[in-house]
């Protein structure tokens, strides 16, 4: 042993040999969970364990935030939870976490024993001791707390926003927010992040792009008592669920287990105090909905009180989030893996959501007619979708799914994506009064029945189907969308397009409030002119599709059942109406009133792009809503599901008979500007019939369709026959500018609750 190595032995050895009361003579203690010391002088954090062994939850979260919705570092943004316990291992300490994917429920040690050693664990921390008092050892936790457990530099790598690290100069522990309870102890740092930043997303919410400053937190959580019964998942309850393998499974029975997530009863949330009026009152009624649903005193919802922390495990939080732009809220929860118990609720919503519905609000109601007070109901449509919001997020941390079909029953869910309800008056005037629901639905009320009461499950009349099925843009399900309305999804998009239509009729200066810049009206009329994108997704999923449910054997419901041919055909006529020229042209009396961008009010996302410079562009407007509903209808998934439809049922349409529908409704000729959209539109059909065909992944013969429809557009012109003739001759779509997207129109209120 070399004389240096000896010489640090040594120095460990008399550190450790050091009592605890030695160690830490001049300290701040905290007592709790785990006892925290806080040495002042040196900025270091010390932390007692004595719990050897016993399992403790242990999560990260992110109490100061970036303000990036791209990016994804939320204020009150909780990480992972995992089951870790501490163990020693010779001079170290160990903080551990089982592997609770994989388990044996056998009451054999051995049993146990062969499934723990079959699957890996995982050593998240070496501690070394400091001091040592009995069964008790005191560690310098420093290090382990003041580095990035929250992997926030990760979250800005994946927004390729660049490559950032902690300057270690830069951060410490925040000693105001790190505090032990008798149940849990928490502790929070202060971590500047430095690199080489890429694009403008860090820079847009950060003093300087080059360095940014968040604050990241720690919680080690004491697992509950006993009393909480696991509930085994139904897959038609609507409920998330924890999900493991028991390989002490009887042959016969299945071996994968799923746990509802459920909290144990009574439950009480609590409201951030930072939500100012009138939005506090609103979110605090949508979030009271929920007690609709249960016994009295079950459930209730307050302001967090004076001195609570909102980190701490014990408040089921209602976070108010700010960021730079609009963007998702979402309902979260730490949970128990053992039982699918939920420890802690939290919920973030996003502060600007509300001022896209009164946009969307300003450009249905044409408010600021001259010499008239602003109608009120703008506000009132925004508190309302608050209350819808406010309700869904709760949701999620009760345990709830999203139930993408409850609009086909008349809002039988605030778990739904609900796009606010247009009506047109007994005047044909369009009218925001009955936008969003105004209390729980009844499969809510159902759920919340079957998870927490031991209600039951009455499926003859109700539906649910969630993000799997709705989410993915070549779905089959006639009823699983975001954003739509309506019992029936083709006769909605009928209704729809009147409404945009009488919506565009009277658009003009009365939707922009007096004293803004008239470039601003171009931001208006983006969700006016794109009314029915949401709606025309809806309708494209009976196109091929197929209706079906998460049935059990024996329930009685639907299982999979195509969708009838002339129903298809129906959908097919709605959808090709939304090409029309007629339908995309925005009239010259409009256009006339949209200049550039007024200086000092630059470009953003939201805004319709633009082929034509600074000017407003109406044949980009159009392309991009052509190029939705086009890339809808030869989706590669609905193409194939189209041939192979059409081939088990005499009478269902084929894709070869979609694309000719879409070839001839876009063919004819038109003259002046709707002639431009019209050639817009064919070059947006061109495109995707070269992706498509181009598709490896996608169906042979939806394949070859695909390329019989190019051959016959070359008779488009000189410059559509050289584009299709290079196609063919490279295998691969020629270089040539994509078809413009529309703007971002999600969240009613963007782009995945989760």
């Amino acid at each position: 042993m070399t004389r240096l190595l000896a010489l640090s032995l040594l120095t460990i050895a008399s550190a450790a040999g050091a009592s605890i009361a030695e160690k830490t003579t001049g300290m701040t203690k905290m007592d709790g969970l785990f006892p925290l010391y806080w040495d002042a002088k040196a900025g270091s954090l010390y932390l007692e364990i004595s719990r050897w062994g016993e399992e403790v939850l242990f999560y990260t979260s992110l109490p100061a935030g970036l303000g990036s919705n791209d990016i994804g570092l939320d204020r009150g943004q909780t990480g992972r939870s995992r089951l870790v316990r501490f163990e020693r291992v010779g001079p170290k300490v160990m903080l551990v976490e089982a592997n609770r994917r994989f388990r044996s429920s056998s009451a054999d040690a051995a049993e146990q024993k062969a499934v723990a050693d079959s699957f890996a664990s995982t050593v998240h921390w070496g501690f070394t001791p400091a001091a040592e008092e009995g069964n008790r050892v005191l560690v310098d936790a420093t290090p382990f707390f003041v580095r990035d457990g929250h992997d926030a530099a990760a979250n800005v790598r994946r927004a390729r926003a660049g490559a950032y690290r902690i300057d270690p100069t830069r951060s410490a522990v925040w000693l105001d927010r790190t505090k032990s309870f008798p149940r849990n102890t928490e502790v929070e740092v202060l971590l500047t992040f430095t690199g080489e930043p890429q694009g403008g997303l860090v820079g847009s919410v950060s003093p300087s792009a080059e360095a940014f400053t968040v604050r990241e937190h720690y919680s080690f959580v004491a697992l509950p008592g006993p009393g909480f019964t696991p509930k085994p998942l139904d897959p038609r309850s609507s409920f998330n669920a924890v999900t493991y393998m028991d390989y002490s499974t009887p042959l016969g029975e299945p071996i994968t287990k799923r746990w509802a997530v459920r909290h144990r009863l009574p439950i009480r949330y609590y409201l951030d105090p930072g939500t100012p009026e009138p939005i506090r009152s609103a979110l605090l009624e949508g979030a009271r909905w929920w007690a609709q649903a249960f016994p009295a005193g079950q459930y209730t919802v307050e302001m967090l009180p004076a001195g609570a922390d909102p980190m701490d495990a014990r408040y089921n939080m209602i976070n108010w989030v700010h960021r730079s732009t609009r963007g998702w809220s979402y309902g979260a929860s730490i949970v128990d893996p053992r039982t699918g118990e939920i420890v802690k609720g939290n919920v973030t919503l996003g502060s600007l959501r509300v001022r896209q519905d009164y946009l969307i609000a300003e450009g249905v109601l044409a408010p600021y007619e001259s010499g008239k007070a602003t109608s009120p109901a703008m506000a009132e449509m925004g508190l309302a979708r608050l209350r819808q919001l406010s309700a869904h997020e709760v949701g999620h941390t009760l345990g709830l799914a999203h139930n993408f079909a409850a609009s086909v029953n008349g809002k039988a869910s605030v778990m739904d994506y609900p796009h606010p309800q247009i009506d047109l008056d007994a005047t044909g005037k369009p009218t925001l009064a009955n936008a969003y629901a105004t209390g729980l639905g009844e499969w809510d009320k159902m759920a919340i029945s079957w998870g927490y009461l031991g209600g039951s499950l009455s499926l003859d009349r109700l539906r649910f189907l969630s993000d799997e099925d709705a989410r993915d843009q070549g779905g089959a399900s006639p009823v699983a969308h975001l954003w739509d309305n309506g019992a029936n999804a083709v006769d909605e998009l009928n209704r729809i397009m009147n409404v945009r239509r009488k919506i565009l009729a009277r658009f003009g200066e009365q939707n922009l409030p007096v004293g803004q810049p008239m470039s601003a009206l171009a931001d208006t009329l983006v969700p006016m002119y794109l009314l029915h994108r949401y709606q025309t997704e809806a309708a494209v999923k009976v196109v091929g599709g197929v209706d079906y449910t998460y049935a059990l054997r024996g329930d009685g419901q639907k299982i999979a059942e195509p969708i009838p041919a002339a129903e298809q055909q129906r959908a097919l006529t709605a959808v090709l109406a939304t090409l029309d020229p007629a339908e995309l042209e925005i009239p010259e009396r409009i256009l006339a009133l949209l200049p550039p961008r007024a200086f000092g009010y630059g470009p953003t996302r939201e805004q319709f792009a633009s082929r034509t410079g600074l000017t407003f562009d109406p044949v980009a407007a159009a392309e991009s809503a052509a190029n939705h509903t086009v890339g809808l209808l030869f989706h590669p998934d609905r193409a194939g599901r189209l041939e192979q439809l059409a081939a088990r049922r005499a009478g269902s349409p084929s894709f070869g008979e979609v694309m000719r529908a879409v070839l001839v409704r876009t063919a004819t000729k038109k003259a002046g500007l709707q002639g431009e959209i019209q050639k817009a539109v064919r070059t947006v059909v061109m495109q995707h019939l070269m992706a498509l065909s181009a598709d490896e992944g996608a169906q042979a013969s939806a394949r070859a369709i695909a390329m019989d429809g190019l051959l016959q557009m070359k008779a488009d012109g000189p410059l559509a026959a050289a584009t299709i003739d290079r196609f063919v001759r490279d295998g691969k779509p020629p270089a040539m500018a994509k078809p413009l997207e529309p703007p971002p129109g999600q969240p009613i209120g963007c782009e995945d609750s989760f």
